[in-house]
C-alpha cells in the first residue's frame, strides 16, 4: 500500500503532479527509499509521511542488512487487532490530509465560451449523432466539454488528456456530479501507455484496448503536428487504429492558435495546410461531412475510415 498508492500520492501532492508519471515504470510501486529522497525535506515534519515513508524505508534497508535474522523475526511478529486498526486510520488520515490545487498547467484554465463556442458544440452534436456508435474516445478532451455531448447522447466516453489539472478538474467535476458514463484519463498521445510487464503481456497498452466506435479530436491536429513534429500522415495512421469513424476539427494557420505555436519556432511545416490534412487523412479515411465553424479559421469533418 506505501509503494503503490502513499509514496505515488505523495510526491504528486508534495513534490510535483507529473511524478505519477512514475508508475507508468514501475506500476508495482514506488520503492521508499525513492519516494523519501524525492520528497521535500519539510515532510519529515509531517508524522504521518515520517512514518510511512521515511522510516518505513530505513526499516526495509536495515532488514536487508540483516538478512534472515530479520525474516526470521518478521515471520514471528503479530500485530494486535488494536494496533491493526491503528495503524489503518493512520494511515487513511495521512493519505486524506494529501491534496492538490489542480491549477498552473498549461490548458487546465482554457475552455473557449462565446457564439464559435456555442456554434461548435452544435455541430460536434450533429456530427455525434450522424456517426452512430456506443462508445467514443474523446482525445484532448480538456475540462470534458464535448465529453458531456457524447453522454447526454447515451454515449461511453473516454476522455483524455495530456494535462494532469485538466484531466482532475473534469474527475471532480464528473464526481460532484454523479456522472459515470465518462471516464477520465491522463493520457499524451505523443506518448501513449505502453504495453508493459512479465513479456510485455501483463498489461496492454493503450492502442491494444481501443475500443472506440468514433474518435473525437477537436482543437488538437496543430498540437500534435506542429506543438509535437508529428507528420498529419502519422496522426491519421494512430486515428486510424483507434476506431471507424473520426470527427476531426482542422485549424487553419490563420487561427491565433496555430499563430501562437509557431512564434517561437522556424516554421517547417509546410504539409500543415487544408489540402496536406485531405491528402493526409483521405490516405485512411473517406470524408462524409464537413462543417465550418462561424467566426473562425477551422473545420470540423465526420471521416470513416477506408482503409
Amino acid at each position: 500500500f506505501c509503494e503503490q498508492f502513499l509514496a505515488p500520492l505523495a510526491l504528486m501532492a508534495r513534490r510535483d503532479i507529473r511524478l505519477g508519471s512514475l508508475l507508468a515504470t514501475r506500476p508495482d510501486g514506488i520503492p521508499l527509499d525513492l519516494a523519501a529522497r524525492l520528497l521535500p525535506g519539510r515532510t519529515r515534519l509531517n508524522p504521518g509521511l515520517a512514518t510511512h515513508i521515511r522510516l518505513h524505508a530505513r526499516a526495509q534497508r536495515a532488514n536487508e542488512a540483516r538478512g534472515d535474522e530479520a525474516a526470521d523475526a518478521a515471520r514471528r511478529a503479530r500485530v494486535g487487532r488494536l494496533g491493526g486498526e491503528a495503524l489503518i486510520d493512520n494511515l487513511r488520515r495521512t493519505v486524506a490530509a494529501l491534496d492538490w490545487e489542480p491549477a498552473g498547467t498549461p490548458w487546465a484554465d482554457y475552455d473557449r465560451d462565446g457564439e464559435a463556442a456555442t456554434a461548435k458544440d452544435a455541430i460536434v452534436r450533429e456530427l455525434l449523432v450522424a456517426a452512430g456508435g456506443e462508445v467514443v474516445w474523446d482525445l484532448g478532451a480538456n475540462v470534458g466539454r464535448h465529453s458531456a455531448i457524447g453522454a447526454e447522447l447515451g454515449r461511453r466516453v473516454v476522455a483524455l488528456d495530456a494535462d494532469p489539472a485538466a484531466v482532475e478538474r473534469h474527475y471532480r467535476a464528473l464526481r460532484d456530479r454523479g456522472e459515470t458514463r465518462i471516464l477520465p484519463l491522463l493520457v499524451d498521445l505523443a506518448n501513449p501507455t505502453p504495453a508493459t510487464g512479465w513479456a510485455l503481456t501483463e498489461r496492454r497498452s493503450l492502442l491494444a484496448r481501443a475500443d472506440a466506435d468514433v474518435v473525437l479530436a477537436l482543437a488538437l491536429i496543430h498540437h500534435l503536428a506542429i506543438g509535437d513534429n508529428i507528420p498529419l500522415d502519422r496522426v491519421a495512421d494512430l486515428f486510424a487504429t483507434l476506431a471507424p469513424g473520426l470527427i476531426v476539427e482542422w485549424v487553419d494557420r490563420d487561427d491565433p492558435m496555430v499563430r501562437r505555436l509557431l512564434a517561437t519556432r522556424e516554421d517547417v511545416f509546410r504539409d500543415y495546410h487544408e489540402a496536406g490534412f485531405r491528402a493526409a487523412f483521405g490516405r485512411r479515411f473517406a470524408i462524409d461531412d464537413e462543417r465550418p465553424i462561424p467566426g473562425t479559421h477551422r473545420k470540423v469533418f465526420r471521416l470513416s475510415r477506408g482503409r
